[in-house]
């Protein structure tokens, strides 16, 4: 056999074993990759939420969840909202400045839509759920002077009708506002803000 027809043969030898290997190696490294890849349920977790207000009357609350939070949004009244105002020198933080808060949460009434408050439902002080005490007055169980909001039960925390923590409580921020955008009158979309306010 001449060395030519040899060389010629390992040539061939080498690529396809090369070929063979490169193929070996891709084959192993996909399901690798993809198992860096979030999962559906991960994905799930974290994506926007779409919650349909059109059914939801003055004075009422739905609860949605997003990022397995719990996100309450409450159809503020007239009269809910006037009651924003008589607390306003009791909260701690009127105006949403001592929190990392959307540009929309930075007024009265916390909203990019006064008439809806949307806020994820947990305590800022040590993540509890605060219970509705909704209605003005001790009807709730609450002084006489309430004007409605919610009350933390694990330390106490108080906050009003636009998730402002009253001052002296256990609670350092107001409630969270998640990022959200109104897609119609009666839609909300949780969890992004396609204008970045």
């Amino acid at each position: 056999m001449s060395d030519q027809k040899v060389d010629n043969e390992r040539r061939a030898l080498i690529l396809a074993t090369s070929a063979a290997g490169g193929a070996v190696v891709a084959a192993a490294a996909v399901p690798f990759v993809a198992s860096l890849a979030p999962s559906e349920r991960a994905k799930a977790a974290g994506a926007p939420v779409v919650a349909d207000i059109g059914r939801l009357a003055p004075g009422e609350k739905m609860v949605v969840k997003w990022r397995g939070k719990p996100v309450w949004i409450l159809r503020r009244t007239p009269e809910m909202l006037a009651s924003l105002e008589k607390v306003a020198n009791r909260v701690s933080d009127p105006a949403s400045e001592k929190s990392e808060q959307p540009g929309y949460a930075k007024n009265a009434a916390r909203a990019v839509k006064d008439e809806y408050l949307v806020v994820v439902g947990i305590c800022t002080h040590l993540g509890c759920s605060p219970s509705d005490k909704i209605r003005p007055g001790n009807a709730e169980g609450m002084p006489a002077d309430w004007q409605g909001g919610f009350f933390c039960p694990c330390h106490g925390s108080q906050f009003d009708l636009a998730g402002r923590v009253f001052k002296a409580m256990p609670a350092p921020t107001n409630l969270e506002i998640p990022p959200h955008t109104y897609l119609s009158d009666t839609s909300i979309l949780i969890g992004e803000d396609p204008k970045g306010a």
